[in-house]
């Protein structure tokens, strides 16, 4: 078992290409692989409710069986439990399944009853950032998330921090923010690949100002998936709330302008994921405890 720390950042439609132009990534040479996902849970979604997240992934010749649990941040970066090993397939391994701690404490009945929900299919280009005692793995992410019929698109960045502070994962985003057009994202595959599957998504409750960016954050997942300007109403919202005087107000005057700013971009009629609007959220996610739980 390991934890997974990794900040996932959205990106728009003309940031893939920006982002393979940037200065960071200079002079280091990407790997690219095909993915393809099955996530399987129970038909009632036992898994899902959990907060866990179990798949099969085919990556070139091998099989890899994967268990995830419930995540903890807040925008946009996450610290997740993960079990990855490789199976010969070409079904689920349910006896190494069954002797994970996240599964001791689970209906042993469930096991029988998982079955296939939904897929993934994506391209992965893959660069190492490596330099004083810090190494993260930076993953383009573009393909889809297909379920009963139904699709979206993927289009993410994933900075996995493999050696070194998390610190640095903020820096590293901050740096390509610079150019690239992205957002903090606090919503995981499978949780949307289950939203998709559901046709339907469910806001987090805020009661703190790091619960209102993340309810922000994934009602920006929402509208990214659906295009449904309620989804973009409730992000503008929520940032109004962060901007507001008040008990769940923030408590520096530069990070409710902040709030302010990202609130008036969702209410214009400009594009509005732009570099600009990243660096701001950003800043709002680095100086917010990431104390809430993620699907």
């Amino acid at each position: 078992m390991a934890d997974e720390i990794e900040l996932k950042l959205a990106l728009g439609a003309e940031a893939p290409d920006t982002l393979r132009h940037h200065p960071r990534l200079a002079g280091l040479t990407p790997s690219l692989t095909r993915l393809g996902n099955t996530y399987y849970d129970t038909p009632e979604g036992d898994l899902e409710r959990a907060r866990m997240a179990l798949r099969l992934r085919r990556a070139d010749d091998r099989l890899l069986q994967t268990l995830k649990t419930r995540g903890q941040g807040g925008g946009g970066l996450s610290t997740r439990g993960e079990w990855e090993w490789d199976v010969p397939g070409p079904d689920l391994d349910l006896a190494g399944l069954a002797t994970l701690p996240p599964m001791a404490e689970r209906d042993p009945q469930w096991l029988e009853r998982l079955v296939p929900r939904f897929a993934t299919d994506f391209e992965r280009e893959t660069w190492w950032l490596e330099e004083d005692g810090l190494t993260v793995e930076l993953a383009l992410d573009l393909g889809e998330i297909r379920a009963e019929g139904r699709s979206v698109a993927i289009r993410e960045l994933e900075l996995e921090l493999k050696a070194g502070e998390p610190a640095a994962l903020w820096a590293l985003a901050d740096a390509l923010a610079d150019e690239v057009a992205l957002r903090p994202s606090d919503t995981s595959k499978a949780a949307r690949g289950g939203a998709l599957l559901d046709r339907g998504w469910t806001l987090p409750e805020a009661r703190s100002p790091a619960g209102w960016l993340h309810r922000a954050a994934v009602a920006l997942d929402a509208l990214a998936d659906t295009g449904r300007d309620a989804w973009r109403d409730e992000a503008r919202q929520a940032f109004q709330r962060l901007a507001e005087p008040g008990d769940d107000a923030l408590d520096d005057e530069t990070l409710r302008d902040d709030a302010r700013r990202l609130a008036e971009a969702l209410g214009g009629g400009e594009p509005w994921l732009t570099p600009a609007f990243g660096r701001r959220m950003l800043r709002l996610a680095r100086r917010l405890p990431g104390d809430v739980d993620l699907a």
